[in-house]
C-alpha cells in the first residue's frame, strides 16, 4: 500500500534473528527483550533506516518511520532518541517511555494514531504522552479515533481477539481514517 503512494518502504525485523511470533505471549517476550535493551534496537532501526536511505528509490534526507502496536511504540521511541527522521506515525502503538522526549532531541514530526476504545492504553498514559510532547516542543498529531480497539486497522483483528481471548477489533472507520490521516500527515512533513 505505501508503495502504491509513490513510497519505498522496508520493514524492520525489530525482534531479530527473523523470530515471528504466532501467539500474543511470544510476542511480548520477545518485544520485552527488545525494550530491555534499546540501545540495541537502535542501532538495529540505525542500520535498516542506512540501508533504505541507500536505496536508489529513496531520497536518503526524507525518511520517515510507520509502526503498528510493538512498532508503534518504537518508532515513538527512535523519535525521543533523536532518530534523523521527518516524520514517524503510530498506530495502536504504546505510549509510554523510561526515557521521556527533551527539548530539542526530537527531529521527527509526530502522529500518533490511536484507538479512544483501546484497553492497552490507559487515559492518563494518553494524558502523560501529550504533556511529553507539549514540554519537548515537539511538532505532534494526536488522533483517537472513537469506538476504535487495540488492533483496529487489523482485519483479522475480530478472529485473533476471540482466539487468544485479548481485546481486539478490526474498525473499519478508523482503519480508514487513520490510513488517510498518515497520508496527510506524510505529504506535510515531506514539504516541510
Amino acid at each position: 500500500m505505501l508503495a502504491e503512494l509513490g513510497y519505498t518502504a522496508l520493514a524492520v525485523d525489530m525482534y531479530g534473528k527473523g523470530k515471528t511470533a504466532d501467539h500474543p505471549k511470544d510476542a511480548g517476550a520477545f518485544a520485552g527483550e527488545v525494550r530491555k535493551n534499546m540501545n540495541m534496537a537502535s542501532a538495529r532501526f540505525e542500520a535498516a533506516k542506512n540501508l533504505l536511505s541507500m536505496h536508489k528509490t529513496t531520497d536518503g534526507n526524507r525518511i520517515a518511520a510507520i509502526g503498528y502496536c510493538f512498532g508503534g511504540g518504537i518508532v515513538l521511541e527512535m523519535a525521543r532518541r533523536g532518530m534523523d527522521l521527518d516524520a514517524v506515525v503510530s498506530f495502536h502503538g504504546g505510549l509510554g517511555t523510561q526515557s521521556p522526549a527533551q527539548s530539542g532531541m526530537v527531529k521527527a514530526k509526530v502522529l500518533v494514531c490511536n484507538g479512544e476504545a483501546d484497553p492497552f492504553v490507559k487515559a492518563e498514559e494518553v494524558t502523560a504522552f501529550k504533556k511529553e510532547m507539549k514540554n519537548a516542543e515537539v511538532d505532534f498529531e494526536f488522533k483517537s479515533y472513537p469506538g476504535a480497539k487495540h488492533a483496529f486497522t487489523n482485519p483479522a483483528a475480530d478472529e485473533n481477539g476471540k482466539k487468544f481471548n485479548i481485546p481486539l477489533a478490526y474498525n473499519e472507520a478508523a482503519d480508514k481514517q487513520s490510513w488517510s490521516d498518515m497520508q496527510t500527515f506524510l505529504k506535510q512533513a515531506f514539504d516541510r
